[in-house]
């Protein structure tokens, strides 16, 4: 029983892991899936998003609103302002490069990146900020003889509707097939009426939100402090390399691998635990070097 109870324990903190790992890198997924940008500045919209959270969060609160409009508030504050950020960012820096080789995009974004980690400090200033009354009150529930956060749990709920949500965008809607028929071939795209611009700038906007909206969420659940981007972009990167660059059920598939990964040796190898996001990541580029699911490159002619 004692064994059950433990391997029950690392299954729930891989998939919560995991949950939240979606969360923060579907958003990069998805921009390099249409615009084939490594978009480093993801890890700074999602600084942007918990530090709008834990102002929002605190408004409300003053105001005495409960948990849920504390959320509401937090996650629509850094939707809009996610989406702001991502069209202003795309018209002024990434549409005037996309003739250029895609490293001087990268090294674009990556000094968005560090724009952001710099306006972050100015504005909210280089000390800690906390924004857990959410968290803490939608309380604890029991599985068993574990006893979890219900918000760490709801995360599950969230990244499970989200992955749903852009999956059947994609194959379902119009816009949705405008952009697969982008990332497959933009001139064709552009010959049959499609507005190719106008997709890139809707993707990147997409994008951008969600990682604002990543950033939003995980606020009830850490201490907000300059820095935070660093880290998410790197495990997000390390997702998407998994999964396969521009795949959304290969961010899905990654997620699950690296948050299993860290459960496992955060309970059992505890020493090890920070090298197993970059040893699961090796083992898969060794076996598939473009990613699990990576879409396959049409050879042009």
């Amino acid at each position: 029983m004692q064994l059950l109870g433990h391997l029950a324990t690392i299954v729930i903190d891989g998939v919560s892991y995991a949950a939240w790992l979606f969360i923060i890198s579907v958003g990069l997924t998805l921009v390099f899936g249409v615009l084939r940008i490594l978009n480093i500045a993801h890890g700074g919209m999602y600084a942007v998003g918990a530090y709008l959270a834990a102002y929002a969060i605190g408004a409300a609160a003053a105001n005495g609103f409960g948990a849920g409009a504390q959320l509401l508030f937090a996650a629509t504050l850094a939707v809009a302002c996610g989406a702001g950020l991502g069209i202003l960012i795309e018209w002024t820096v990434l549409r005037r490069l996309y003739r250029y080789p895609e490293v001087l995009v990268l090294f674009a974004t990556y000094a968005v990146f560090l724009i952001f980690e710099d306006a972050t400090k100015l504005l909210w200033g280089g000390q800690s900020r906390y924004a857990n009354a959410p968290r803490d009150a939608l309380g604890q529930i029991r599985l068993g003889e574990l006893i979890y956060p219900v918000y760490d749990l709801a995360m599950v709920l969230v990244a499970i509707l989200l992955a749903v949500a852009v999956s059947l965008t994609l194959s379902s809607t119009r816009i949705g097939r405008c952009v697969t028929a982008v990332v497959f071939d933009r001139e064709m795209s552009a010959s049959m009426g499609i507005n190719v611009n106008r997709i890139m700038t809707g993707t990147f906007l997409v994008g951008a939100a969600l990682g604002t909206l990543a950033g939003a969420l995980t606020a009830p659940k850490i201490a907000i402090s300059s820095g935070i981007g660093v880290d998410v972009i790197v495990l997000a990167f390390a997702v998407t390399v998994i999964g396969g660059l521009g795949s959304i059920g290969g961010a899905m598939a990654g997620a699950v691998i690296v948050g299993m990964a860290r459960a496992v040796t955060a309970h059992l190898f505890p020493q090890i635990e920070l090298f197993a996001v970059y040893a699961a990541m090796a083992v898969v580029l060794a076996v598939r070097p473009q990613g699990l699911f990576a879409r396959p490159e049409a050879r042009k002619i």
